[in-house]
């Protein structure tokens, strides 16, 4: 899809310089991944203690 951004040129100078990614596009591409991979993080952590896996970790840890 194409989309026309108007970015601060010192956020993308800033971006590239640090990640070492060469052109605006893949800085781009790279932020959206890591937002998103960010947010599926924040769904997972609600269920932290709510699951229950029906795993015995004294058991395993026995072995």
């Amino acid at each position: 899809m194409r989309t026309t951004l108007d970015l601060p040129d010192t956020l993308i100078s800033e971006a590239m310089e640090i990640t070492n990614i060469s052109t605006k596009k893949d800085v781009v591409m790279k932020a959206l991944e890591n937002l998103i991979r960010g947010e599926k993080i924040k769904g997972i952590k609600n269920y932290a203690g709510k699951i229950d896996l029906g795993i015995d970790l004294e058991k395993m840890r026995k072995r």
